[in-house]
């Protein structure tokens, strides 16, 4: 049999941000990108293709590993040609929102092509990627890009996560605009979060399936974050949402010294937009795009009052297995971070 290969790699240093949906992911990404050397955030669902297709046994090992070292080096290689760059304005992984817009709009008149290679050798600039619940399955990253890879995950409370996933479940599931891998189970097409508990996922109404789904990727999660250790050769941060957004220095001097770089003088800046630090936990910027994903402005409460606000939709909406596993998801969380 034919093995696939990519032996040669253009991206010297790739951060990654990944977590479930609603954990904060895109508080942090464009933190990361203010810093010396770093990229605008840039989206990898190409990577989270390729690993879902591998946890399913539907590509060999060998093929997901060249995919995803050639998936790295394109996207690099095309932001340092210009092309492939968001511009559209009010999206979070536009141009316009990275600390430093211009070198984008420059490197449209830059030289490309041949010197590219050497522009990048001389540059070391660090693709910065964004991916969903990818720890979990990212074996096939882990293997192609090991000491290259910088992976941070942020974790947060389910209470936190759980209105924007269950909104996720309303809208996106079944919905052609919802671009994901999905596997065929007794005639209906399910997507690939609910392999292994299919009747389940039928069964449950929107708020249940949120519940499930943030339990199963949190125990994945945790059992992959034990091993990864001993097995991978990559450096992976976990930050807890609620601690950093209030005390965000010393996870980012542990993100320097892991890509080897330093906050620029725009770092603060960014922090400034995205409210960090901040005294309340909840107190994110109201941007649009989180205001549809669920965020709601701070009560006029306690942290714990803000959970308790947080729990009561899921009372409202849920069954009672899943304010059970909710509630323990809960005290796991707070007993294991906060």
């Amino acid at each position: 049999m034919t093995k696939i290969l990519r032996k040669e790699l253009l991206s010297q240093k790739v951060v990654i941000v990944d977590g479930q949906p609603g954990c904060g992911k895109t508080m942090l990404s464009p933190i990361v990108s203010s810093f010396d050397r770093v990229e605008l955030l840039n989206y990898a669902f190409e990577i989270e293709f390729i690993c879902r297709l591998y946890k399913m046994k539907k590509i060999e090992s060998d093929a997901a590993i060249a995919l995803v070292r050639m998936f790295v080096d394109h996207k690099l290689y095309q932001t340092m040609m210009g092309r492939e760059v968001n511009f559209r304005y009010s999206d979070l992984s536009s141009a316009f929102k990275d600390s430093n817009p211009w070198r984008y709009f420059r490197r449209i008149f830059q030289e490309g092509d041949l010197i590219v290679p050497e522009r990048i050798k001389k540059e070391k600039p660090i693709l910065n990627l964004t991916t969903h619940d990818l720890l979990q399955i990212g074996k096939p990253v882990f293997d192609g890009l090991g000491k290259n890879l910088v992976l941070i995950e942020v974790v947060r409370h389910p209470l936190y996560m759980v209105i924007q996933q269950q909104l996720n479940m309303e809208r996106l599931v079944e919905n052609p605009r919802d671009i994901q891998v999905c596997f065929e189970y007794k005639s209906r097409q399910l997507p690939f979060y609910a392999l292994g508990w299919e009747e389940k996922f039928i069964k449950s109404n929107s708020m249940d399936k949120a519940v499930f789904a943030i339990e199963r990727a949190t125990y994945e999660t945790d059992k992959i974050r034990k091993i990864s250790a001993d097995r991978f050769d990559v450096c992976i941060i976990t930050i807890p949402f609620e601690k950093f957004v209030k005390e965000p220095w010393p996870y980012l001097t542990k993100i320097e010294n892991a890509l080897g770089t330093n906050h620029s003088k725009n770092t603060l800046n960014i922090m400034k937009k995205q409210k960090v630090p901040r005294i309340k936990i909840s107190d994110s910027p109201a941007l649009d795009i989180y205001k549809r994903c669920g965020w709601i402005p701070p009560q006029k409460v306690t942290e714990e009052g803000e959970l308790e606000v947080r729990r009561e939709m899921v009372v409202k909406f849920g069954s009672k297995e899943a304010l059970k596993k909710i509630d323990m998801l809960s005290k796991k969380y707070t007993e294991q971070y906060t």
